[in-house]
């Protein structure tokens, strides 16, 4: 059983940066595929990033590809999300997720993970 808690969220200004990070325990994650999906009050769960667990390739939303990067530690069975430029819009709870499936497309659906953090809460005010 592998537990992931996410840390690093908060209330930042409009443009302000913002890093993520999710520690995973129980069970090393170095061989799972990571990723972040995001949920918005009244919105269904969305995704954000996603990397291989050799961490050498990764794959964002639309809307992040410019701003955030994601990126994992698997000394430190750790995940991270810097994200950048933040806007109102990216107000959420954000999750980090483990799949032990492989890196493929169904990796931007919640369907291949296995794990989920508790989330935590990004504001961005205007």
């Amino acid at each position: 059983q592998v537990q992931l808690v996410e840390s690093g969220g908060g209330l930042v200004q409009t443009g302000g940066s913002l890093r993520l990070s999710c520690a995973a325990s129980g069970r090393t994650v170095s061989g799972a595929v990571m990723g972040w999906f995001r949920q918005a009050p009244g919105k269904e769960r969305e995704f954000v990033a996603a990397i291989s667990s050799s961490g050498t390739s990764s794959y964002s939303a639309e809307f992040a590809k410019d701003r955030f990067t994601i990126s994992r530690d698997n000394a430190k069975d750790s995940v991270y999300l810097q994200m950048t430029s933040l806007k109102p819009e990216d107000t959420a709870v954000y999750y980090c997720a483990a799949s032990d499936g492989p890196y493929a497309i169904e990796m931007v659906t919640t369907a291949p993970y296995n794990y989920w953090g508790q989330g935590i809460q990004v504001t961005v005010s205007s």
